[in-house]
């Protein structure tokens, strides 16, 4: 190995998390190093957010078109398989990364490419794909913002039969005929309303009682309504055993609990993701390879002050708005906390809330982009009912709102509001209908902020919009 380099903070992951710490420490007058073993920008730029919201756009494009009057009849033939495609290559830049590298450069960080893994304290050692090996030494801190990966169950002859996981959803270039996805969150239903809008044929087999289980029932009930209306099959309740494949190319048949036989063209197993943290040496400080890191609320693991952990890997919330989040606070807790260590004053960072993460606990929020898309923010009922507190859920019908009548003919939504009696605060949201991601912000901005509801009453929707639902949900509430 050669001599170790120093730097003032060194980042293992170059996702958006570890971008983000970056640009803080960078700003911060830290000198920073990024580990990247494979594309800078990470999971989120070419392999989920952004090729899946490529994908999914055209669909959802279509789908409201043909619910306006005047406008149905021109948007009525297939979408262009190969321009989807092309749109969607273009936002992944072709799975190429000179603009994130051009970024790093504008920002003065230097990076590294190759696979990289702690060695021992304040140490990062990097093997390039040429066989180089670095060692990099950190002042101050080594952040590990290295994500997840999918997750395969212990299936008999998966192994082998050339399944798709959430890489190979986003990135496909051609259209199976038939297209089985076995599981019933996010990825599964975003990639069944993809792809049945490209003209496979979808099954949805979900092990759980209904879709989008980390919602309120109703989000999953209307998404599995609408994906079954667009000609999806879903099924719930069910449990795969075994998959059997002839051939790299071949059909791919499952075998269901209790025998039956259901054959596709592609498998894709969104069955959860894993920590990617197998072989990034946590045992030579002492933590468990391939679990997930705990952290403290500035993103500092526990017993170490010069780690952390940023993004899914920690756990706290695994969404790459959060994970960014999460980078912000940590970058700006690291540039003060080297401050203070020098006797130098502590760069102007305070305006990231202290440098303590408390949005990714009880406030999270998340769309997907299905038709109709479901936003939440926040505890759904269950949740908030366990947690002790005394709560009401208020419900309205989403379609019976100006705003929505006119954004499309016959809008199917429902919206609902978890208002914590005691404080009359929300302590959760959910919308679901098109267009209703829209919503979440102002949801999130009321959990997070604490808003009374009686101040909420004074924020006045604008007429004629969906966001009308405001009024109605406190109109209910009030009685």
């Amino acid at each position: 190995m050669t001599e170790p380099v120093e730097y003032d903070v060194v980042v293992l992951g170059g996702g958006p998390a570890g971008e983000n710490i970056v640009d803080r420490t960078r700003a911060a007058g830290l000198t920073t190093a990024l580990v990247e073993s494979e594309l800078v920008g990470g999971e989120c730029s070419y392999w989920a957010c952004i090729p899946s919201k490529a994908l999914l756009r055209p669909a959802l494009a279509r789908a409201d078109a043909r619910r306006v009057p005047g406008l149905a009849e021109a948007v009525s033939g297939p979408l262009d398989a190969e321009a989807v495609f092309a749109h969607r290559d273009y936002w992944t830049g072709d799975w190429k990364d000179g603009g994130q590298v051009d970024w790093l450069d504008s920002v003065g960080a230097h990076l590294y490419r190759g696979h990289g893994r702690l060695y021992g304290i304040r140490k990062v050692a990097v093997t390039s794909p040429e066989g180089v090996h670095h060692v990099l030494s950190a002042r101050h801190a080594v952040v590990v913002a290295t994500g997840t990966e999918p997750v395969l169950p212990d299936l008999p002859g998966l192994h082998g039969a050339g399944a798709w996981t959430s890489r190979e959803a986003t990135s496909a270039r051609q259209v199976p005929g038939r297209l089985l996805i076995v599981g019933g969150s996010v990825v599964a239903c975003e990639m069944a309303t993809a792809w049945q809008a490209l003209g496979s044929q979808v099954t949805v087999l979900a092990r759980g009682s209904g879709l989008l289980p980390r919602m309120e029932p109703f989000a999953g009930e209307l998404v599995a309504e609408a994906l079954t209306a667009a000609g999806a099959a879903v099924r719930t309740g069910v449990a795969v055993e075994a998959v059997v494949r002839d051939g790299p190319t071949g059909p791919v048949t499952v075998v269901l609990e209790g025998g039956e036989l259901l054959e596709g063209d592609e498998l894709l197993m969104a069955t959860g993701r894993a920590p990617r943290t197998g072989d990034i040496g946590l045992d030579t400080v002492g933590l468990t390879p391939g679990g997930w890191i705990p952290v403290d609320e500035s993103c500092r693991v526990e017993g170490h002050d010069w780690l952390y952990a940023v993004g899914d890997v920690n756990h706290r919330a695994l969404l790459t708005h959060q994970g960014k989040y999460q980078a912000r606070i940590a970058g700006a807790a690291i540039a003060a906390r080297a401050a203070r260590g020098t006797g130098a004053p502590p760069p102007d960072t305070g305006r990231w809330g202290a440098y303590a993460a408390t949005a990714d606990t009880a406030a999270v929020p998340q769309a997907v982009f299905t038709d109709p898309e479901a936003a939440s923010v926040g505890l759904t009922l269950a949740e908030a009912e366990r947690s002790g507190r005394r709560v009401r859920a208020v419900d309205h019908d989403l379609g019976k709102i100006s705003g929505a009548g006119l954004y499309a003919d016959g809008y199917r939504g429902r919206a609902r509001i978890v208002v914590d009696l005691d404080r009359e605060v929300l302590l959760g949201a959910t919308f679901v209908g098109p267009g209703a991601a829209e919503l979440l912000h102002a949801a999130t901005i009321a959990v997070v902020g604490e808003v009374p509801v009686d101040r909420l009453w004074h924020a006045v929707p604008a007429f004629p919009t969906i966001s009308e639902i405001w009024l109605r949900l406190l109109e209910a509430y009030r009685g």
